[in-house]
């Protein structure tokens, strides 16, 4: 892997979040991939666990977000990116991320690591965390 097939993949990664329904996670993420959403939560195993992650998080394809992301690193099969997002109504939030993003042979993620970070005082949470 390269900085350019990390960016590319950082852009299918957020096509995909745009887009309605999970079919085509197979695409980016490998069947048996693994899932994290901080560094303290579990992981999410498989293609169908992740699809329903994915189902979870988002508010659906239309959600209101930019993303800006920087990659860092790259080294071997493994590559790190600086990640910003900004949610739009009706969760308006700011996240700064770095994901690790670890490919295998075919260009596919086989495993995600996000370290979320929000301001201070804003309500940020991990997904999935109450």
């Amino acid at each position: 892997m390269d900085r350019a097939d990390l960016q590319r993949w950082i852009d299918a990664y957020v096509r995909l979040w745009r887009t309605a329904g999970t079919d085509r996670l197979g695409e980016i993420f490998a069947e048996d991939a693994a899932y994290s959403a901080g560094p303290f939560e579990d992981l999410v195993r498989g293609l169908p666990a992740i699809a329903e992650f994915w189902e979870a998080e988002r508010v659906d394809a239309d959600e209101k977000f930019e993303l800006r992301s920087e990659v860092l690193a790259v080294e071997g099969d493994t590559g790190v990116a600086r990640v910003e997002v900004r949610y739009g109504p009706p969760r308006e939030q700011l996240y700064r991320d770095l994901w690790v993003v670890r490919m295998d042979a075919e260009g596919r993620c086989s495993r995600f690591e996000e370290w979320p970070f929000w301001p201070p005082g804003t309500g940020g949470t991990v997904a999935g965390a109450t």
